[in-house]
């Protein structure tokens, strides 16, 4: 597939939305021309403006010129944002993306218009160096279209396509996700200095230490008990290490904090 001839119009142009304009860019899915970029406050984007994007503060003008339309605001902005641009939409023309977490396809075509074709996406912020986990949905948006917007965001990421009730299932497993692991880091690098390390010393080991243990599951395909059990001898020190954590509740907190990030999730949009 080649270049995407049509033109696209980012609406809330915060770290998500400049990402996956500059992911764009970047891979040459489109020119840096037929991006329009929307922000409230202009002053944010004058330098994306200097790098040949287009940039707007007024949302229904860019949706007017705009083929693809990416809603990249928060859930509790997202219904003065839809009441802004519903009178210029066209449902024969227009690709409406929604990052909006917890917002369903139906609750944007009950605004928008009930044809147009509406899909969801929830990538994370490792967007920002095109590592993204994106999750791509849509209740009945055309097979073409689905296409077309997994490889807009495989420009930054990885992406999966999944059915569209577990989208605030991936919110809490992917974008709420990598606080979680970072976390998990941050918690490894504390032992490290605790153990005796510098405090620089111990997050530089404990960060690649994490990155060899994702990139080994990712070039070995292999399950994480699988490469947990070639590190862990009989009456070892790191099998040790593993059960007085597990004893204190390791697994079963992670397991407790994405059940109830799933919930408030799909919590934070509301209809009125």
């Amino acid at each position: 597939m080649g270049q995407f001839t049509g033109k696209i119009a980012i609406l809330g142009s915060g770290n998500i939305g400049i990402s996956l304009a500059k992911g764009l860019v970047k891979a040459n899915y489109v020119p840096a021309g037929a991006i329009t970029l929307t922000r409230r406050t202009l002053s944010h984007l004058t330098g994306f403006a200097n790098l040949g994007y287009q940039i707007s503060a007024d949302n229904a003008a860019a949706v007017a010129a705009a083929d693809v339309i990416v809603l990249a605001v928060l859930p509790q902005q997202l219904n003065q944002l839809m009441e802004q641009i519903s009178g210029v939409i066209d449902i024969k023309r227009h690709l409406v993306i929604s990052v909006a977490s917890g917002v369903s396809c139906a609750a944007i075509r009950e605004k928008l218009g009930e044809q147009l074709e509406v899909i969801r996406a929830m990538p994370n912020t490792a967007i920002a160096i095109g590592q993204s986990m994106t999750c791509v949905a849509a209740d009945r948006a055309s097979a073409e279209n689905i296409v077309e917007v997994t490889r807009m965001f495989e420009t930054v990421g990885a992406v999966v396509k999944i059915n569209e009730d577990l989208m605030t299932a991936a919110t809490a497993l992917c974008a709420c996700g990598i606080a979680f692991f970072l976390r998990g880091i941050r918690a490894a690098s504390q032992g490290g200095v605790e153990i005796g390390f510098h405090a620089d010393e111990a997050l530089k080991m404990a960060v690649q230490t994490a990155k060899g243990a994702a990139d080994l599951l990712l070039q070995m395909q292999s399950h994480p008990e699988q490469e947990i059990d070639k590190v862990t001898s009989p009456k070892g020190c790191t099998i040790a290490g593993l059960n007085e954590m597990e004893h204190n509740g390791f697994s079963s907190s992670l397991i407790k904090g994405i059940k109830l990030s799933a919930i408030k999730a799909g919590a934070l949009y509301t209809k009125e």
